[in-house]
């Protein structure tokens, strides 16, 4: 009887290798009927120094794992110089280094792929980790550890089961838990709630807007003012940089929706917003195959789609409230008005049927308490890990 070889882990260092990066993820999630395959050629961008503008300000360093020749796993580590320079109580800060994009076969491959991550960022100088990130925190954060049993919406990620338990093994804590909650988007909101949102429609210094998508590059910067004022203080925080934004905007730009993503105006000027997107996975799992390479067929469904999505779900990924106005009554009086105008729009325009907040830092007692407020439930959770080197 032949011993199975041990894993081997070495650096991606040529086009192949980066291709068999790209495709592993294809490979081990192909039987998980939960798991979407995103577009390839979006992958392919989004690990590509020259494609996605974070590596602007970002050192990285992708891994293989083999055993018998053949690739078993993955893991991408990386250290944004943005995340460098936040304060260390907020989270990231100096000497703190990211891995994420982990695939794996096994646990010993898992730790095999962990453990090389860990070695190049402490010969980069870097003393901790946070994971896993995928790449940033504005991207896939964290590792799903409840909700596994449904598919993720638009921009959530989704991992098998097994790791979370491989992570822990591998001498990880968690530090956190993000939450996104999930609602009955046809009910409407408790009296309380409508009470709340009527009063601030009769408030002659408030404005609820919808975007304009003719000024979509002014309104972005408009938001980007916002998020990044409103996140500042935000455990994890990194800021988003004019680059980045017109990467997302141009990549988002086919799901924008003028009736979907609202601005909250103060006495004419913007102090608040909140982005809605149509759930794209749900048409990408019926186009996409498992290797994210739709026929000509599911090309032109998944165009139709983007034209004109309907009984479709709603994925709130993004909301900010200027921080002279946070935990105040007016801040939760925005945010309200904001999500009714866009819960009655997705059911109106679109006949959505449910909607989806977050991710929600579990301290973030403002959110928390406005989901709860309106009934909705937490119906996954996502956890970040830490760890010394």
């Amino acid at each position: 009887m032949v011993a199975e070889q041990q894993v081997t882990v070495t650096p991606v260092t040529s086009k192949a290798d980066f291709n068999a990066f790209i495709d592993l993820a294809y490979r081990l999630n192909a039987s998980d009927p939960n798991w979407v395959a995103q577009l390839r050629s979006e992958e392919v961008e989004k690990f590509s120094p020259g494609g996605n503008p974070f590596f602007e300000h970002a050192r990285h360093q992708y891994f293989l794992a083999r055993r018998d020749d053949r690739v078993v796993g993955r893991i991408s580590a990386h250290i944004d110089e943005q995340a460098q320079i936040q304060p260390v109580e907020q989270g990231m800060g100096p000497g703190t280094g990211n891995w994420g994009a982990i695939e794996a076969e096994d646990e010993e491959s898992a730790k095999a792929l962990i453990a090389a991550a860990e070695d190049w960022l402490r010969g980069q100088g870097m003393t901790r980790v946070l994971a896993p990130m995928n790449l940033s925190v504005w991207e896939e954060p964290g590792l799903l550890i409840k909700g596994a049993d449904h598919p993720p919406m638009v921009m959530m990620g989704h991992q098998n089961p097994a790791y979370q338990a491989w992570i822990e093994g591998a001498g990880y804590d968690g530090v956190k838990t993000l939450y996104t909650y999930d609602l009955d988007i046809t009910q409407e909101f408790p009296p309380l709630i409508k009470k709340i949102v009527d009063m601030g429609k009769r408030n002659a210094r408030i404005h609820v807007r919808g975007v304009d998508k003719g000024n979509f590059d002014a309104e972005a910067r408009t938001i980007l003012d916002i998020l990044n004022d409103a996140w500042s203080d935000n455990w994890g925080f990194v800021p988003i940089t004019d680059a980045e934004v017109a990467y997302t905007g141009k990549k988002l730009k086919p799901l924008v929706r003028e009736d979907l993503i609202m601005i909250a105006e103060l006495d004419g000027e913007p102090v608040a917003f909140m982005m809605t997107l149509p759930d794209l996975n749900q048409i990408q799992m019926k186009t996409n195959g498992r290797g994210g390479k739709p026929s000509l067929l599911g090309w032109i469904k998944l165009g139709l789609w983007t034209l004109k999505p309907r009984n479709t779900d709603m994925r709130v990924p993004l909301m900010g409230v200027r921080k002279t106005l946070q935990g105040s009554r007016m801040a939760s009086q925005l945010a309200f008005m904001m999500i009714e105008a866009i819960r009655s729009n997705s059911v109106k325009n679109y006949n959505g049927q449910r909607g989806e907040i977050g991710w929600v830092l579990d301290d973030n007692q403002g959110m928390n308490a406005i989901a709860a407020a309106i009934d909705s439930k937490i119906n996954k959770e996502y956890r970040v890990y830490a760890k010394g080197l």
